[in-house]
């Protein structure tokens, strides 16, 4: 029986960061799993490594040695962050490992330069409210580090479940990506052939998101996936905002069946969410009927 070698990738040791993790994991997508990895610091074992990543003060692709900490960098993105070694090393196999350089693009911006910012001291957020910061990506890997009380754990097989589960999330932000893009024709024939194109309904489970692409959708009206209940979205302003084009009437917030029957006279609606973007009912006439008395409210 055949048994591929497997490819050796060294690292440095001690405590790991997002950006060397995800690095590794994402050699360990590119290579389909076959990879050794080598947590160290000593330059004859680096040396004789395939890759060498995030270790050994040298930026050459041809020789698979990806690092950014030598005099100089490794160079610096046109938002002005410099570039960590996730980010080098998205540059030479993003678009492989994703097989589309739109979706590569799209994670470069969305995950990769997230990534890049954090390993050179750059801060992306600005909190809005004293004392309440987001919890991203980073912070989960760093969540990962043991305690000074957890001396007895080894933690080069913590750094390899940080790889596992950086591994997952870089596949599955591909595939949601793949299959949103997959989609992109399919929501563009129900708009266009909506009566009324401020109210998209669909009979399939799609990607909500892409009605963002028009101007004229204020909700989406579809089936939940139990398929027990038909639900009345509102479509936001932006994706990454909470802000709708428009809300249900504030009198419906926060309303039960009972109370919604009265108010809108729809005998099968169930219920609106406080905050007015999103409302249910048993049918999806009475989910229709909900959406045209939002639209007219």
């Amino acid at each position: 029986m055949f048994f591929k070698k497997k490819i050796v990738v060294a690292t440095h040791n001690g405590a790991f960061h997002p950006d060397d993790v995800f690095a590794v994991a994402l050699l360990s997508i590119l290579y389909s799993g076959n990879i050794k990895v080598v947590r160290t610091r000593d330059e004859k074992i680096i040396s004789k490594a395939d890759f060498a990543v995030d270790i050994g003060f040298q930026h050459n692709q041809t020789q698979n040695r990806f690092d950014h900490h030598q005099e100089g960098g490794a160079g610096k993105r046109e938002s002005g962050i410099s570039y960590s070694t996730f980010g080098i090393l998205w540059k030479e196999y993003g678009e492989k490992v994703c097989g589309s350089k739109r979706i590569a693009d799209i994670l470069d911006k969305k995950l990769v330069e997230v990534i890049d910012a954090d390993d050179c001291g750059v801060n992306l957020y600005n909190p809005i409210m004293d004392g309440l910061h987001p919890f991203t990506i980073t912070d989960v890997i760093y969540s990962m580090h043991t305690t000074w009380k957890e001396e007895y754990i080894d933690i080069n097989k913590v750094f390899l479940e940080a790889v596992d589960f950086a591994n997952k999330i870089i596949s599955r932000e591909i595939k949601s990506l793949q299959d949103k893009i997959e989609a992109e024709s399919l929501v563009e024939e129900i708009y266009k052939s909506s009566e009324d194109k401020r109210i998209v309904i669909f009979n399939k489970h799609l990607p909500k998101s892409l009605l963002l692409n028009y101007q004229e959708p204020l909700f989406s009206v579809y089936k939940e996936k139990d398929g027990l209940r038909w639900r009345v979205t509102t479509i936001r302003k932006f994706e990454n905002s909470f802000e709708a084009r428009k809300n249900f009437p504030e009198s419906w917030w926060g309303k039960s069946r009972e109370d919604l029957v009265k108010i809108t006279g729809i005998s099968d609606v169930t219920f609106c969410r406080n905050g007015g973007i999103f409302a249910g009912a048993d049918t999806k006439e009475g989910a229709i009927k909900l959406a045209k008395l939002a639209v007219e409210a």
